[in-house]
């Protein structure tokens, strides 16, 4: 329930602070007096999207504020799942600054736009003229349908289910879509793959292969130089090595009687060890060394394919061109489990619609069950309203593709006139019968849903007289169930409200200004008698209005 609300600097609003009560408040005044501005604060607080151009003084900010009694409405679980403090009395602030931009709070906690609004929902239903035009459309018919059936937990088991079967369904076509790419390109991945699988890719023999391409390319000259280190060694006459071996000798027979020739002999004694090792080594070597041309033609092959595998696919390593082949595996690999995962999604797919179908009908089912009996109440207060020759129809179709809202198409037909025949409501019903319709399906949609406050802006457009005290007293009941707030220029109705907030347009230092006023019972005539004159306010329609408030006279 709304139980203040507050507005600075909003269009025509400078300054306002306004309590409200439970039951029936009517809101009037002169056209032009600000009455729908209050609506637009209101539906700011509860979400619309800011205007910079309703500032009143365009260097301060606008601020709106509403405070709401909570309790019986089951939203500490919304403020928990959103982290949101939850009182009792929670604040819902809007704030519109100079330039532009918005802000809203909720208890003080800042809150995006979209969450705001969805906390509104909760909290107030505000009934406009435009929404009288939604009543056209086969979706708000819906709605309203499913409003009065009062079984959300029905359509939300199904939204659950039919959501994850779009999701699946989403699903299943990437895959598709991808296993067809892939299969575009599998004969070219599957080529690549395997011409790099033939080529038998090894890094250690691919280093290998460079070492041995550098020495069958050189080697002539290797054998060359250690034939000739070998001849040197060992075989010259006189070799390094035999001459190594006489010079031993000689300073072996002179080391008795000079002393440094024994010292050089030891020190030639080790070198002449080394260099028969050496010797030996170099003579093996020369006997290992084989050098084929043919060899070397399918070394110097082998690599050139390499490089050209390497320049073909962008890598300059054996290393790479491996991480192309695995990569190429994969995406082979891919193709068959994308196959796997189509065969597991396509199963899913059929299950989930099962489901989905099963619900669907069943959402089907309960609409035809209740669209007779809301057909009825329609009907019942259309005839409270003066429309008693008035045909409502309410039809429900099944279609053969799924929505969110099940496989149904609600359709209402209305004819105001004995014998008509029913039609599209946009094409049969007057301005006022529109009004008419909407507060019968407000009357009863709103009673099911209990929401704690609805708001009415001129749902009186188009009638009068006695009709307008009918609208009077049904909106009057609907005050038992709801907190209800109503903008209206009929005294019928005026007098029907616990409440009534007069709204009057005052001009001062060149600015025109909206100010709102609680009216006592005295003001309440006043006010009543006025809304039934034309300039000067007679005793008769004073008389009248205390007639309509029921009071003594």
């Amino acid at each position: 329930m709304l139980q203040h609300l507050s507005i600075q600097n909003y269009a025509l609003i400078e300054t306002l602070d306004i309590g409200f009560s439970r039951g029936f408040t009517v809101i009037t005044g002169e056209t032009g007096a600000g009455k729908s501005i209050l609506l637009g604060a209101l539906g700011l607080l509860l979400g619309q999207r800011a205007d910079p151009n309703v500032l009143m003084d365009k260097e301060k900010k606008c601020v709106v504020e509403g405070c709401f009694q909570l309790d019986k409405l089951g939203l500490r679980e919304f403020f928990e799942v959103n982290d949101l403090d939850y009182e009792g009395l929670s604040i819902l602030r809007r704030e519109i600054i100079p330039s532009g931009r918005s802000r809203a709070f909720v208890n003080d906690t800042p809150v995006k736009l979209e969450l705001l609004k969805k906390l509104g929902e909760f909290l107030v239903d505000i009934h406009s003229q435009h929404q009288t035009l939604m009543l056209n459309r086969t979706q708000f018919q819906l709605e309203v349908l499913d409003g009065f059936i009062n079984r959300p937990e029905l359509l939300h088991s199904y939204r659950e289910v039919f959501q994850q079967f779009e999701a699946n369904r989403h699903h299943l076509e990437q895959l598709i879509r991808k296993n067809k790419e892939a299969k575009q390109d599998e004969d070219y991945i599957r080529f690549r793959y395997n011409e790099l699988e033939a080529a038998g890719l090894d890094v250690e023999a691919s280093e290998e292969l460079i070492e041995k391409e550098k020495f069958l390319s050189h080697a002539e000259e290797v054998i060359r130089e250690i034939a000739q280190a070998h001849h040197l060694l060992s075989e010259n006459e006189p070799s390094a090595l035999s001459q190594v071996n006489e010079t031993v000798n000689g300073l072996q027979r002179i080391a008795g009687f000079f002393a440094p020739a024994g010292t050089i002999r030891k020190r030639l004694e080790k070198l002449q060890i080394e260099l028969k090792d050496i010797a030996s080594e170099v003579e093996l070597a020369l006997s290992q060394i084989n050098f084929d041309p043919a060899e070397l033609q399918q070394v110097v092959e082998r690599l050139d394919a390499i490089y050209r595998l390497q320049q073909k696919y962008g890598t300059q390593s054996v290393a790479g061109l491996i991480a192309v082949k695995e990569g190429l595996a994969e995406q082979l690999n891919n193709t068959q489990n994308l196959a796997d995962e189509i065969d597991a999604s396509s199963a899913e797919n059929v299950k989930l619609k099962n489901i989905v179908d099963k619900l669907a009908v069943r959402l089907h089912h309960i609409r035809q069950e209740h669209a007779g009996v809301f057909r009825d109440s329609i009907s019942r207060v259309l005839a409270l309203l003066g429309m008693k020759d008035a045909t409502f129809v309410v039809e429900v179709s099944k279609q053969e593709n799924f929505t969110e809202n099940g496989c149904d198409e609600v359709r209402f037909l209305f004819t105001a006139n004995k014998g008509g025949r029913p039609g599209e409501i946009s094409k049969i019903a007057s301005g006022g019968e529109l009004s008419r319709l909407m507060l019968a399906v407000k009357s009863l949609v709103s009673k099911e849903n209990l929401l704690p406050t609805v708001v009415f802006d001129e749902i009186d457009a188009g009638v009068a007289g006695e009709i307008a005290g009918k609208v009077g007293k049904i909106l009057k009941k609907m005050s038992a169930n709801h907190q209800l707030i109503v903008i209206s220029h009929l005294p019928q109705i005026a007098s029907k409200a616990d409440t009534h907030l007069l709204v009057t347009k005052q001009v001062g230092n060149g600015i025109t200004r909206s100010e709102i006023s609680l009216l006592d019972t005295e003001g309440r005539v006043d006010e009543i008698a006025k809304m039934m004159s034309d300039e000067k306010v007679s005793r008769s329609a004073i008389e009248t209005a205390k007639e309509l408030l029921k009071l003594p006279g």
